[in-house]
């Protein structure tokens, strides 16, 4: 681990540690040459090791660096210094998508929206100079206080993609949002950056992963097998036309998929028009699984229960191709990738032979069945409707707050409405326990954005953001929460409205006469946004360079963009000797008039 205050590459001072990854570590660090702050990733000793990773990892870094856009993390230097591979970074003073999802859950539609429009605009520079960035995820993407977004690690997983790593962590963090052809163990293409980001878009809206799995390879038949959920059934207020952006970008058959970035991001720009609003449902053009297809249909031609011997076989063959997937020592390349497709072959294999054996009992008759809907019904009619259809009900009932629902009927369940269950699955019923009071948090301090999202995720009340003047002295930051309406700890029903208060700062001109310097005045006004012009005035009784007046009164309140005019002491011009030995005039210029420092 890397101290504070230790130097790279004689460079870059390291001031404290930003995160720690299976891949890298990353630190703040100080370009003392360039005088600037700057993000520096430091690979981890056993990739440091790896001599085939890191000339690819150089090689690809340093393609990367072409890269020149608002929303890609510029990167600055690829360098060793005593074993220790780093790439040094634009420091980016924001969070990753994936912190704001923990604070927030879900973000609104055109929040989404505008994230997405800057992820498509960046990758398609990307992709017209024939990058493909491969790791695509909220935790790839940093969002500033303004709302711009920074795409980060371009190039390093490119060089992680060409190592076939397979630590558990590693696979497991990325697996969320792998392209079928990547899980197939296929190349990566433009079209895989687009799957990813539509996976990312599905997980912005909902908070969720479409896929989740006790495994890396489990999740990654899902995305090889399964149709993604669709987001307007997990809310419906999500209008068809962003469904079908995800549904196309997520496509299992990449000819299904946008051509490239380009198209995505012409397509989201309309996505809220007017027009669109009653836009059907994306069909694909091309079949997405025809192999699939005739795999199942195999399956079920055959006897519908497994023979115990085949199942022993698959269930062994499938362990060996997990163990290869944890497996961390030094088998790499083409022998790896050509074990791995013919396990994952193999898996999927057995995967659509249970599947076809449980959805067929010794009848020939379907256990699946679909969760009925039982929202609004009493408990007994609920349960009685449940049972009806082959389910059992759990005893014990889970409370929910509802003002659509009357006080001890039904809300929702678990497993969810819907979807299909073997019969037999033990049901949890959501039971209304009336109209919802959302008690306050005490956010006082707190980026009024994050408590903003927070409000909204837990009660879905209006919140309203107002500002309230105060003065410098308070000590208070700015985008912070003052107060709440209702305060802290009071209570607000559901859907009605929450103030959040927020200061508005005013900054007033100090006494710039009272000791201050000229360095110093500037920095005031490079910090508060002022135009500063200087002027000299001689003066044979007060020191060079000491402040005479100022335009602006002291405690008269800052404002961005107002000029601030300072007259500084100069010492007085000496007159010149003429040859006859008597002075010779010099023409004094007024005050104000005489030469700045710049000579002009």
């Amino acid at each position: 681990m890397i101290t504070k205050g230790y130097k790279i590459n004689d460079r870059y001072q390291i001031i404290k540690t930003l995160g720690e990854g299976g891949m890298a570590n990353v630190y703040l660090a100080h370009d003392t040459i360039l005088d600037r702050n700057v993000a520096v990733k430091v690979l981890r000793g056993d990739l440091a090791s790896d001599e085939k990773f890191v000339r690819r990892f150089q090689r690809e870094a340093l393609s990367a660096s072409s890269l020149s856009h608002p929303n890609i993390v510029e990167m600055y230097d690829v360098g060793e210094d005593d074993g220790q591979y780093y790439i040094v970074m634009e420091y980016v003073d924001g969070k990753t998508l994936k912190q704001v999802l923990k604070a927030r859950g879900k973000l609104s539609v055109t929040e989404v929206v505008d994230i997405m429009l800057q992820l498509t605009d960046g990758m398609a520079h990307a992709h017209d100079a024939y990058i493909i960035h491969r790791d695509i995820k909220p935790q790839n993407i940093m969002i500033l206080s303004n709302g711009m977004i920074k795409i980060t690690d371009f190039g390093v997983a490119t060089a992680l993609n060409s190592t076939q790593l397979t630590q558990t962590n590693s696979v497991m963090g990325t697996v969320h949002y792998l392209p079928p052809e990547q899980a197939q163990g296929k190349g990566s293409t433009i079209k895989s950056d687009i799957y990813s980001m539509g996976i990312m878009m599905y997980e912005l809206l909902t908070g969720l992963v479409p896929y989740k799995g006790d495994n890396a390879v489990e999740i990654a038949l899902k995305h090889l097998k399964e149709p993604l959920p669709s987001v307007r059934k997990k809310d419906p207020s999500i209008p068809q036309s962003i469904e079908n952006v995800i549904i196309k970008a997520t496509a299992k058959n990449p000819k299904n998929r946008y051509t490239d970035a380009r198209e995505m991001h012409q397509d989201l720009k309309t996505v809220l028009d007017e027009a669109r609003l009653d836009e059907p449902r994306f069909v694909y053009k091309y079949p997405e699984s025809e192999s699939d297809d005739k795999k199942v249909e195999t399956v079920k031609k055959e006897t519908p229960v497994v023979k115990e011997e085949k199942v022993k076989k698959l269930k062994r063959v499938k362990k060996e191709v997990e163990e290869d997937f944890d497996d961390d020592d030094d088998r790499r390349g083409g022998h790896k990738a050509l074990i791995f497709m013919v396990g994952l072959f193999t898996v999927l294999v057995l995967v659509t032979t249970i599947v076809a054996s449980i959805y067929f009992d010794k009848n020939g008759k379907v256990e699946n069945v679909l969760v009925p809907d039982v929202s609004g019904m009493s408990i007994v009619d609920a349960a009685n409707t449940l049972a009806d259809v082959g389910f059992e009900v759990e005893t014990e009932y889970k409370y929910v707050f509802s003002d659509d629902v009357v006080e001890g009927n039904v809300v929702k369940t678990s497993p969810e409405i819907g979807t299909k269950r073997k019969t037999g699955t033990k049901i949890v019923l959501y039971v209304s326990s009336g109209e919802g009071a959302y008690v306050v948090e005490d956010f006082t301090g707190q980026n009024y954005l994050e408590a903003k999202g927070k409000i909204e995720v837990a009660c879905n009340c209006n919140v309203v953001v107002e500002t309230k003047k105060v003065s410098e002295s308070k000590k208070v930051k700015e985008d912070t929460v003052l107060k709440t309406v209702p305060a802290a700890g009071e209570s607000s029903k559901f859907g009605e409205q929450i103030t959040i208060i927020i200061p508005e700062v005013e900054y007033k001109y100090p006494d710039f006469t009272s000791g201050y310097t000229l360095a110093k005045i500037e920095a005031f006004c490079k910090k508060h946004e002022i135009n500063l012009e200087v002027k000299y005035q001689e003066s044979s009784t007060l020191k060079e360079g000491t402040i005479i007046k100022q335009s602006r009164a002291a405690k008269s309140v800052v404002t961005p963009g107002a000029t601030l005019v300072i007259t500084i002491s100069i010492a007085p011009a000496e007159a010149p000797v003429d040859e006859d030995g008597g002075e010779t005039p010099v023409e004094t210029p007024e005050s104000g008039d005489t030469p700045t420092e710049n000579g002009e």
